[in-house]
């Protein structure tokens, strides 16, 4: 990493800790600065904030005092989480007090080039699957996740040399906190409307995520999803060099044609040799494939490693085979969206679809179109009865009610037959049964499992 001396002797306020907070005060801390932490977590249960104290890091934690910006504090560092509507944060931008997040600090420090991947869905495997194929292909160096998908960015780009890169996921929030964060190459998986109570419009969410590209100059490359018309008009505005890809007409970039990948004139593979379903994970990989094909990773390479690409946990992930039924896990679609994008790579005569979760009001008409011809549902959670109106009028005719994810596994299982697939694509959050979709996809696994037994 570079040693940088432009925080030695500076007070800095990290706010909110988690793994990012905690690896921006170390890091801060390396290079000479004068760190207070603050955390609304109390102290003795706190184990990260007790460590930073150990370390001889200033922690102040249970609340958020105001008072604390008494202290001329040169910098904040936020914690991406953290609202811009948060006290303290509001008072440091009245302050004039720069607030950033920790890829900012990643960025500065950094002897390796960004590739950073983000978008409304699909950045988690878009940027892993970058990663495996650079690593396939790369003849020297490591491509090294980061950022949003688990890995703090100014915790690993300590350990990255020159030769190496860094695949950085990047949030809508972490891209707001950043001045002159600047990747070689940036990708956008697609737009679509989140995070508004955040963000407070799409607008601003569109603009958080356009954040990517304000430094890049025309040797940096964007990789654009050229289906949506809202991305188009973006690249319009972009000093960088527009790269497309897209799975519904021939690009100058990377393209879906006569059911086989392509970039430019060069055929990398078939669509249906990709190691994940679906029309979104073709979308996945041809951002994958263009940016492999800009950091110079031969054909070969960059197909063996989508060819044993099986997914991302929880994110249509294959999960095994129990007397030729297929299971895959998509317990990461908490939205009608991603359900709907998840149903799209599977054969519906053949599928049996376990649905259901936290109630927020909303009812399931936009998913109906997408349930059609489906073989059967088995539904669970608070949302069950609504979804079972949505398949009644999808025209399904095998609807089972049961309690969770754990009691669907068996009914749906007991129901199929040779040549089937089961998925878990929820549609809804987790938190009425599950702390989160994480712990809701490891049950459907280990339920998969106790079939197998």
């Amino acid at each position: 990493m570079k040693k940088i001396t432009a925080y030695k002797n500076k007070k800095i306020l990290v706010l909110g800790l988690a793994k990012s907070g905690f690896s921006a005060a170390k890091l801060l801390h390396n290079l000479g600065a004068l760190v207070t932490v603050n955390d609304g977590k109390p102290f003795e249960e706190n184990p990260e904030a007790q460590d930073l104290l150990a370390l001889g890091i200033k922690v102040v934690t249970g609340s958020h005092p105001i008072e604390l910006l008494d202290e001329e504090f040169s910098l904040m560092v936020k914690n991406p989480g953290i609202p811009y509507s948060q006290p303290l944060v509001q008072k440091a931008i009245e302050k004039k007090i720069p607030v950033l997040t920790e890829v900012e600090l990643a960025y500065q420090i950094s002897e390796a080039p960004i590739i950073g991947i983000t978008g409304t869905n699909g950045k988690t495997t878009t940027t892993t699957m970058i990663e495996q194929v650079l690593n396939t292909g790369l003849s020297k160096g490591t491509a090294r996740l980061s950022g949003n998908i688990g890995f703090p960015a100014s915790s690993v780009v300590q350990k990255a040399s020159s030769e190496d890169c860094l695949v950085m996921e990047l949030s809508s929030f972490q891209l707001m906190g950043t001045e002159n964060f600047h990747p070689k190459i940036a990708v956008i998986t697609n737009l679509y409307e989140a995070h508004l109570d955040y963000h407070g419009s799409r607008e601003e969410y569109v603009a958080a995520k356009w954040n990517i590209q304000n430094k890049m100059t025309a040797e940096d490359h964007m990789v654009l999803n050229w289906n949506q018309q809202e991305i188009q008009e973006l690249a319009k505005t972009t000093k960088a060099t527009v790269v497309p890809f897209s799975t519904n007409e021939k690009v100058d970039g990377a393209y879906l044609f006569e059911e086989a990948l392509y970039f430019k004139d060069e055929k990398i593979m078939l669509a249906k040799e990709l190691g994940v379903p679906g029309k979104h994970n073709i979308e996945n990989a041809l951002a994958a494939i263009a940016v492999a094909k800009l950091w110079g990773i031969d054909n070969q390479s960059i197909a063996e490693a989508l060819r044993i690409f099986s997914g991302v946990p929880h994110r249509t992930q294959y999960v095994g085979k129990v007397n030729d039924v297929v299971f895959f896990n998509d317990s990461k679609a908490t939205n009608i969206l991603a359900t709907e994008m998840a149903l799209g790579g599977f054969d519906h005569e053949r599928l049996i679809l376990l649905a259901g979760g936290l109630d927020r009001g909303n009812a399931f008409d936009e998913l109906i179109p997408s349930l059609k011809d489906i073989k059967a549902v088995v539904l669970f959670g608070e949302t069950k009865y609504k979804l079972k109106e949505a398949a009644k009028q999808a025209g399904i005719s095998e609807i089972y009610l049961t309690e969770n994810v754990e009691t669907a596994v068996p009914i749906a299982f007991e129901m199929s037959e040779k040549g089937d697939t089961i998925l878990l694509s929820p549609a809804n959050a987790s938190w009425d049964q599950y702390p989160n979709f994480e712990v809701r996809g490891e049950r459907y696994i280990a339920a998969v499992e106790s079939l197998k037994n």
